[in-house]
């Protein structure tokens, strides 16, 4: 009998189980190993205001095929569900405008796109598009290129929230090449426009444009056309559960993998809960790591050294959720909006600086999410998504370490001074993400390939997750569905290497280097 370990519970890790699962077959035992007490990670909800509630991704952008394709293989087609109409705005200038259509990650194709964002000193240095640095095949920080080419408030007003909302990072501090490639490979082509290449990434419009659709936590802007992102009705964490149960995996939660082996078939894992009666280490023919930079750098540090390296280069930013239910008739004055993101260095009107970084009007922006019927019952409710958290600032970094009864009132004094509603909420939640996102820094994909250059000279060895090629869920699943083909394919390669828990007794050394 065939063993696979996986270790790391989450969307990857789970996504990686079922894939190996469709391609080893019934009889491959697939272990799951979780240093969590719960599976899913990243992707989790709660109840409240008798709703689920996702808490940490809710969306995935359907564009791309993974989720969709992923979900019509589960049996889920009928629990796809996509935003409404609700439109997106910014906090920008002391104004709350709306989020402009048809940009990427920010950056315009056309100026006109940005007039209601910019000053007119900002819009007049937006339509110089100034040359500015960039070699083809190299990188530079998303905030460097665009402050030189295209102006300051072109970063702060519209590239900074959005990176903001997708990486809980800054743009003078994430690589363009890794966050926006669509825009790195456009420079390559024709390095002399910024607003060119932005032009040529975005899609062609259809003749008849549907409404603008946006989201204020995800990649992009609003653009015409079918929906940009998708969830489920009963919420995204929905998907990790799923994947599981399909799986049929042997799961341990609440363990640790603290150390790899080679052996003579394999790899044993050394697996530590001192509470756990099934601790103690796991044989098996392959293993794949789905799970954060840190722990892949300590997994590896004995194996593949400059692997670890490049993996602890990867700095990781943390994040919190304020979540509301609110009276739904209190919430009346968000009709129509679906979120608001607020720019870095922003200033609420009393002069303080903002708490949150966003707010997601969840009622608003997802139909199945919002209050039944034209007459809203006294007791339904309405939930927002207030957002807190930017790496490398210093008020994000303070805010963070409120407990959680001075965040709600932080958070609710924002959301008062954004939209006018200072309610009494029926309930609230505060969810932390510590070390949540990993920062896609300048030259992170040099990083990425150092990490999988060194993992190829691992027989049986793989490595997923949000640490390599996206932080969104499609990302994710691409690189769990890779490296579970590529585990099967050496599986197939070397049918001698049966499971190694059917091997030598005795644990071997590790192997260095």
């Amino acid at each position: 009998m065939t063993r696979v370990l996986v270790v790391g519970g989450g969307v990857s890790g789970l996504a990686a189980a079922h894939r190996l699962r469709t391609l080893l077959g019934p009889d491959a035992e697939i272990v799951v190993v979780e240093a969590a007490r719960a599976l899913g990670g990243k992707l989790a909800a709660v109840e409240l205001g008798g709703r689920r509630v996702d808490t940490g991704a809710e969306a995935f952008l359907a564009r791309r095929p993974e989720v969709t394709a992923r979900i019509a293989e589960l049996g889920l087609d009928d629990q796809l569900v996509h935003p409404g109409r609700a439109a997106s705005a910014l906090r920008v200038g002391g104004r709350t405008v709306p989020l402009p259509p048809r940009t990427v990650m920010g950056v315009p194709g056309e100026p006109e796109a940005a007039a209601g964002v910019l000053s007119p000193a900002g819009l007049a240095a937006l339509r110089e598009d100034r040359p500015g640095p960039w070699e083809p095949g190299g990188d530079v920080a998303v905030g460097a290129l665009v402050r030189a080419r295209l102006g300051d408030e072109v970063v702060d007003r519209l590239v900074d929230p959005l990176l903001g909302g997708v990486y809980a990072g800054r743009a003078d501090g994430l690589g363009v090449r890794a966050t926006v490639p669509a825009l790195a490979a456009a420079l390559d082509a024709e390095p002399r426009s910024l607003l060119a290449a932005a032009r040529s990434c975005l899609p062609v419009p259809p003749v008849e444009a549907a409404p603008p659709v946006a989201d204020p936590e995800q990649p992009g802007s609003a653009v015409p056309g079918p929906p940009v992102f998708g969830t489920l009705r009963g919420g995204l964490a929905d998907l990790p559960a799923t994947l599981a149960l399909a799986a049929r995996a042997d799961l341990r939660l609440g363990r640790t993998v603290t150390a790899l082996a080679r052996t003579a078939t394999g790899w044993r894992a050394e697996v530590a809960d001192a509470g756990s009666t099934d601790a103690g280490p796991v044989d098996a023919d392959a293993v794949v790591l789905a799970v954060p930079a840190p722990a892949v750098r300590r997994l590896l540090a004995d194996h593949a050294p400059a692997a670890a390296r490049a993996a602890g280069e990867i700095e990781l930013a943390s994040s919190a959720l304020v979540l509301l239910a609110l009276p739904a008739a209190a919430a009346a004055p968000l009709a129509g909006r679906s979120g608001v993101l607020v720019g870095a260095g922003e200033r609420r009107p009393d002069g303080l600086p903002w708490t949150i970084k966003a707010a997601t009007f969840s009622s608003e922006k997802w139909p199945h999410l919002a209050p039944a019927g034209p007459s809203v019952d006294p007791d339904d409710t309405a939930v927002l998504r207030l957002s807190v958290g930017r790496h490398g600032d210093a008020a994000s970094l303070s805010a963070l370490r409120r407990d959680d009864d001075d965040l709600v009132s932080a958070a609710r004094d924002d959301l008062a001074a954004l939209t006018g509603i200072d309610a009494v909420p029926v309930e609230t939640a505060v969810v932390r993400w510590p070390g949540g996102l990993p920062q896609y820094g300048v030259g992170h994909l040099d990083r990425v390939a150092a990490i999988t250059d060194g993992v190829a000279a691992l027989p049986g060895l793989e490595v997923a997750g949000a640490a390599l090629h996206g932080v969104g869920v499609p990302a994710c699943l691409a690189t769990a569905d890779a490296a579970a083909q590529r585990v099967a394919a050496h599986l197939a390669a070397h049918p001698a290497a049966q499971s190694a828990a059917q091997s030598a007794a005795h644990p071997a050394a590790p192997v260095h280097g």
